[in-house]
């Protein structure tokens, strides 16, 4: 459903971190990955199961991202992902990574529908739309 705010936690643990102690850059990318995984998941959508039965991924097309604040060893912060347009090929999230209330990260991440097998763009399942939309 567009506008509807998944919440994702997580803690900084030291392997996150660089040399100067604040989460290394790279590693928002995959917190970002890990809740919009478990976003799918809460719409009872396992991504194992569309590769393997419909050759169906989901892949980064586009993402842009603002640093705002670092996370540091031991933060507890919140992933918050929302659907912002469902396509026929591609999705549109906002990510945003808050510890407490403050903004540490703004994103716009695009996600397209790719055959597993060519990895060319392919129509996502009107059962996939249905699940999003009604939920």
């Amino acid at each position: 459903m567009v506008g509807r705010v998944h919440h994702w936690p997580i803690r900084i643990y030291y392997e996150d971190t660089d040399s100067g102690g604040v989460v290394y850059h790279s590693n928002y990318l995959k917190f970002m990955e890990r809740a919009r995984t478990e976003w799918l998941r809460d719409f009872k959508i396992d991504q194992k199961i569309l590769k393997d039965n419909l050759n169906l991924m989901f892949v980064v097309h586009e993402i842009d991202i603002k640093f705002n604040r670092p996370a540091v060893f031991n933060d507890e912060v919140e992933v918050q992902t929302t659907l912002e347009h469902f396509g026929s090929v591609k999705i549109e999230l906002e990510q945003k990574i808050f510890r407490s209330s403050e903004l540490l990260i703004e994103s716009h991440v695009v996600v397209a529908a790719v055959n597993s097998i060519s990895m060319k763009p392919m129509r996502i399942p009107n059962d996939i739309q249905l699940l999003m939309e009604n939920k």
